[in-house]
């Protein structure tokens, strides 16, 4: 019975793949994909498939990007590999919020990981200010710098909110 259910989840993930190929994405499994793809589809955004680049950008100008930031209930969005010195590898890591015309924070339920529980939109200068705090407080020349939902709240505006 498991090897039946782990089989039939193969055959959807390699449709999946296929699927995605047909629009440019090269690989689904990509770490943090499908939930950009949920996301993008929520805010109405079209979802950028590169690792080097934003996570999404407006359907109707490609110039203005937006960046996703997701956890589950009780975590934190992370900015993984954000460097604090030397000043250009700095500066480099901090133009991953300021591309972005705004930045979001998705929370995703626990026991329903696919499903986003609460969106909140986060200005780039707000997040900019932030991570440099969390930089400069680092001992580390590299960091993640994390969001909770509770700084979210208390810095961002609630755009999206389920209604379980």
């Amino acid at each position: 019975m498991i090897q039946k259910i782990i089989s039939e989840i193969i055959r959807l993930v390699k449709r999946a793949q296929e699927l995605a190929l047909q629009v440019g994405i090269p690989n689904i499994l990509q770490p943090g994909l499908v939930k950009e793809m949920i996301v993008s589809e929520i805010l109405g955004h079209e979802v950028i498939a590169s690792k080097r680049d934003a996570d999404a950008r407006d359907r109707n100008n490609p110039n203005i990007k937006y960046e996703y930031l997701t956890c589950y209930e009780g975590g934190t969005g992370q900015l993984d590999r954000m460097f604090k010195e030397p000043a250009d590898k700095r500066a480099e890591s901090l133009l991953r919020i300021t591309r972005n015309k705004m930045i979001y924070l998705a929370i995703f339920y626990k026991k329903d990981p696919l499903r986003v529980k609460i969106i909140y939109e986060i200005e780039p200068r707000v997040l900019l200010k932030e991570t440099e705090r969390q930089l400069d407080r680092s001992s580390n020349k590299i960091s993640h710098v994390g969001f909770s939902e509770e700084w979210a709240k208390q810095n961002g505006k609630v755009i999206y909110q389920d209604t379980k």
